[in-house]
């Protein structure tokens, strides 16, 4: 398989905004994001779909996904945060970790298309210091 855009963020060839990192996967925000805060958990290893991924990974992953979007819900203030997992634009498995109000929060047709990069790092920086004060390793 060819490297994926996401492997070239996670080495750091592109920039990416990130707010976790370990041996495993890493979450960084997305770039077009369809509400503040969305942000994307990948694994570190390319694997294109999530049902080819190992029991413990997927174990793992969903462990941090769940301490992520706790963050999140703190310091977005928001009624829940959505978990999906679609992979079609990308052959590198990605849980999209979308902070909403509404089911209306959900729908990428609202995707940013202009980013702007100072948002991006102040919402980062909001999920990174609340991972801190609940003590999560593998918060940057």
């Amino acid at each position: 398989m060819a490297e994926t855009l996401f492997s070239r963020i996670i080495s750091g060839e592109i920039p990416g905004t990130f707010v976790y990192r370990d041996d495993l996967c890493a979450a960084f925000m997305t770039i077009s994001p369809i509400t503040t805060g969305h942000l994307l958990l990948v694994p570190i290893s390319e694997i294109d779909e999530w049902t080819d991924l190992p029991n413990s990974l997927i174990t793992h992953m969903f462990v941090v996904a769940k301490n992520i979007s706790i963050a999140q819900k703190s310091v977005f203030n928001c009624r829940r945060v959505a978990v999906i997992i679609a992979g079609y634009e990308i052959p590198h498995c990605h849980l999209h970790l979308i902070p909403t109000n509404s089911m209306a929060d959900l729908s990428f047709d609202n995707a940013q298309i202009q980013n702007d990069r100072n948002e991006l790092e102040k919402s980062a920086s909001l999920i990174i210091n609340e991972l801190r004060r609940m003590n999560i390793a593998g918060s940057l």
